[in-house]
């Protein structure tokens, strides 16, 4: 009967490995067959001949860059709006402290109407064209981003322009909807309120951009025998700016570093396809 009972018990756990390896031979099966299925559609523009294996790589490569364009996307969001929040919410306009002890780096709130290192386009009309002329470029940039995914680009071009992507679409938050979700910043007049009573302090698209990053790195006199500048003040660096400034410069910065090194090694600049082997 013991013997009987060891056979009966290895017999069950032979039977139970079968079902696990007949179970995940069948997941394999399934997932191998929803790659190629995803491939498909993700290459309508440049369609992969091959094995299955080669269809399904495209379609994991494909989530692989999707899934970075995501990351770089919360990432810089995240950091971008957290801080505008806290610095709106908390600060005074003009109120400013320095980074770690250090006079050479600030926080120092501002507001601006426009573009990126408080450069503005004047006027309301201007106001409202720089913010419909920013929601349309993000909208190109998503179908671009979009087809370079399906091209399988390389990653560094896709980190480049995930940068310009997630900086403008933080900006364009401030632009939108600051203006309907907080109360007035002003000098001297308290800290603004979160979904205020009274409603905010502009219009639906006219919201101001809030910035807070200051690096006044150098700072001095020009010397009087300098022509035309001699006996006026300098400043090194002057524009004040936030964390979506610098994932568009960032992002510009890996674009270029991208394009030169390409030339260089004589890469194309968007493609890189997986070949049949």
């Amino acid at each position: 009967m013991a013997i009987r009972g060891i056979v009966g018990v290895k017999r069950s756990r032979q039977h139970h490995k079968t079902t696990n390896l007949t179970t995940i031979k069948r997941w394999k099966l399934s997932y191998l067959n929803k790659c190629v299925e995803r491939s498909r559609s993700l290459n309508q523009i440049a369609p992969v001949k091959g094995s299955d294996a080669a269809a399904c790589h495209v379609y994991l490569s494909a989530m692989k860059r999707k899934h970075l364009i995501t990351l770089t996307l919360l990432i810089v969001l995240v950091l971008d709006q957290g801080l505008k929040v806290w610095v709106k919410t908390n600060m005074e306009y003009g109120e400013e402290f320095q980074i770690f002890g250090w006079d050479r780096a600030l926080v120092h709130f501002v507001e601006n109407n426009g573009m990126a290192f408080g450069l503005s386009l004047g006027g309301s009309y201007g106001k409202l064209l720089l913010t419909l002329f920013r929601i349309t470029a993000v909208g190109l940039l998503f179908i671009y981003l979009a087809r370079l995914v399906r091209e399988q680009a390389e990653r560094m071009l896709l980190l480049g322009f995930s940068l310009i992507l997630a900086g403008a679409i933080g900006n364009i938050i401030d632009s939108v909807f600051y203006g309907q979700f907080f109360s007035a910043s002003s000098f001297h007049g308290g800290v603004a309120k979160f979904l205020p009573e009274g409603g905010g302090y502009a219009p639906f698209l006219y919201g101001r951009v809030v910035d807070m990053l200051y690096f006044p790195l150098f700072y001095g006199t020009y010397p009087e025998w300098l022509p035309l500048l001699g006996g006026r003040a300098y400043l090194f660096f002057r524009p004040v700016f936030n964390v979506a400034d610098v994932a568009i410069f960032l992002g510009v910065l890996v674009l270029l570093f991208f394009y030169f090194t390409s030339v260089l090694n004589r890469k194309p600049l968007a493609v890189g396809r997986v070949e049949e082997e």
